[in-house]
């Protein structure tokens, strides 16, 4: 699927790519032949991209992963899985409609997907919340959770929220503590668990759906503890700061791969994964393939000892001296 970018830095790129749309339709609609012309500007289109998404800088990471055309945890469970079975409700309160959750088929393997879900307008963002989850999303998260570990199914979560949802209903209703209760039961499951962050993963409401045997991002995922916006705004005091401040947080897929913190990186085509749902889909499906098989090879006790001594190993620490 190709789709128009609004993106700052590929200005260029769109221009080219109108050009060559708006010579395809006097071909077609008015019988010329412009083949020569649009092979031309085609090889130029390409080296363009290349040149362009090659270097790309950590701000311009963060603007492909909130890209609006970016293929979101619905568009990857009609493309990367088969046969889902979407479940509803947290079975306390309510259904939050900014995480999705059931069962589905990889390449013929059962497992649990759980996700994010943004909008694609802003009657779909409303109904979806932005995709940022209210306590009830990360309890249905959970319940769904558990079910695939009684079953003795892989989990797998798709990340992409800006955050937790703040607001004053969610914070009276315990959103901390459903965050928190998340982290302590995903540690402990017994089944192999996967996430992947397909588009922005933003503090605690990404790390929620986080705590899992393998870690995989998408080439111009981020996942980050704060905003570049927010984290500016706080050490420099001005959102202006936030191309600096995104270089500081080490929040791109290489960068967090080469801090241990992510095992994997699917790579996403020339341009970014909104300009081809079906490649990008088909790459996925092949690394959580991959992935499911060596976790399934492992011993039970010894997978959930694994996933231990990962988060253990992230940062430093060190005990206190006895008193």
């Amino acid at each position: 699927m190709m789709a128009s970018s609004p993106l700052d830095f590929d200005k260029n790129i769109r221009e080219l790519e109108a050009q060559i749309e708006r010579l395809q339709g006097l071909a077609r609609d008015g019988g010329l032949d412009a083949d020569s012309e649009v092979g031309t500007l085609e090889s130029k289109l390409k080296d363009l991209k290349k040149n362009a998404y090659g270097s790309l800088t950590p701000i311009e990471r963060v603007q492909l992963a909130r890209h609006p055309n970016r293929p979101f945890t619905r568009d990857y469970l009609e493309r990367t899985f088969t046969d889902f079975m979407e479940m509803h409700g947290d079975r306390l309160y309510r259904n939050d409609e900014s995480i999705l959750g059931g069962w589905a088929r990889l390449e013929g393997r059962t497992v649990m997907v759980i996700g994010h879900q943004r909008g694609r307008d802003m009657k779909e963002n409303l109904h979806r919340n932005f995709g940022m989850p209210h306590p009830e999303g990360y309890r249905k998260a959970l319940r769904l959770m558990h079910q695939a570990d009684k079953f003795g199914h892989p989990i797998i979560t798709l990340i992409d929220t800006p955050g937790a949802y703040p607001g004053l209903g969610a914070e009276e209703r315990g959103q901390a503590e459903a965050i928190a209760r998340n982290l302590r039961e995903m540690a402990a499951l017994r089944v192999p668990t996967i996430s992947v962050v397909i588009g922005e993963g933003g503090s605690g409401g990404a790390l929620a759906l986080g705590v899992t045997d393998r870690i995989i991002m998408l080439e111009n995922a981020v996942y980050s503890v704060i905003t570049p916006e927010g984290c500016a705004a706080i050490l420099w005091k001005t959102a202006d700061a936030k191309d600096k401040a995104a270089e500081a947080l080490k929040l791109t897929a290489p960068d967090l791969k080469a801090l241990g913190v992510v095992d994997d990186v699917v790579p996403e085509p020339t341009g970014g994964a909104h300009g081809d749902w079906d490649g990008v889909a088909d790459a996925l499906r092949e690394t959580l393939a991959r992935h499911v098989r060596e976790l399934e090879a492992m011993d039970r006790d010894d997978r959930r000892r694994a996933r231990w001594r990962k988060y253990e190993a992230l940062g430093e620490w060190r005990e206190p001296a006895p008193a």
